[in-house]
């Protein structure tokens, strides 16, 4: 797979693009600690534009918006990171036990799937936040747990495929238990489509934290997040234009980045492809 992976990774110009972009916001939230103090205030910089003290200029409250920014990546990937991982452990296994035991055991979690599906996934963390405190690991907790049924669905269609396949009834004839055959021989070969939606909903979960902070209920200041500098900036967006468009091109950029990413994966994994 290696083999056939990386020629066609590496000729997908957008899917270069999209890892250039990712890397660029791992550098970015990397080198957040050798710039200003983001929450150091200066009341007479406040709603300076963009200058060669500060790049993109300074808040209300005469903050720099690129030390803020800097440190918004750190928070934008940690939440995307945390709440797709826990997302994909929870999809991975009871995707895996749904495909690979079938019957009353497959109806059961995909009629769970199918509920959880019923609701809106934005207001249900919404109604969810409502009864808890507004803090970035209650955010990234409740985005992971609202964020696992695609995983779920994706695991079990490869393994209602490749449970019957001469390596898995070679597996059971020798006497292999069953978490052996899941985790060991099948799992293995059912991650593809896993990683590409992986990689797709670290964007999602990105997207999802800002707008949760945009409307107050995410990670709360003085702590910086895209989402919260948006708000901040849609007060004064006659009058201090940076602080809207300089938040709103870094989750932009982000989130192009991994979508270009995780579709490029998608194309090289796809063996309907010529390579």
């Amino acid at each position: 797979m290696r083999d056939v992976f990386w020629p066609r990774f590496r000729r997908n110009r957008m899917a270069l693009t999209g890892t250039g972009i990712v890397l660029f916001m791992f550098a970015l939230a990397a080198i957040a600690p050798l710039w200003h103090d983001p929450a150091a205030i200066e009341v007479v910089r406040q709603l300076e534009p963009p200058s060669l003290a500060h790049p993109l200029g300074t808040d209300d409250l005469g903050r720099d918006v690129l030390a803020r920014i800097l440190y918004g990546a750190r928070i934008s990937l940690l939440v995307g990171f945390v709440a797709v991982g826990l997302a994909t452990l929870i999809g991975v296994f009871l995707g895996a036990l749904s495909g690979y035991y079938g019957r009353w055991v497959d109806s059961l979690i995909m009629r769970f799937v199918d509920i959880m599906l019923c609701f809106p996934t934005f207001f249900l963390i919404l109604a969810v936040i409502a009864f808890l405190e507004p803090s970035i690991w209650n955010i990234m907790i409740i985005i992971g747990l609202t964020s696992w049924m695609g995983v779920a669905r994706l695991v079990r269609a490869e393994f209602l495929s490749l449970r019957e396949r001469d390596f898995v009834v070679a597996a059971k004839a020798l006497g292999a238990s069953d978490g052996r055959i899941i985790f060991r021989h099948i799992l293995p070969n059912a991650l593809s489509p896993v990683l590409v939606s992986a990689t797709l909903g670290v964007a999602g979960a990105i997207l999802t934290e800002s707008a949760l902070s945009f409307l107050g209920i995410g990670v709360q200041p003085p702590t910086p997040s895209w989402g919260n500098m948006l708000i901040t900036g849609k007060q004064t967006l006659g009058t201090a234009w940076w602080l809207s468009v300089f938040p709103g091109m870094a989750i932009l950029l982000t989130v192009l980045g991994y979508n270009l990413l995780g579709e490029g994966i998608r194309d090289a994994l796809d063996p309907r492809l010529k390579q």
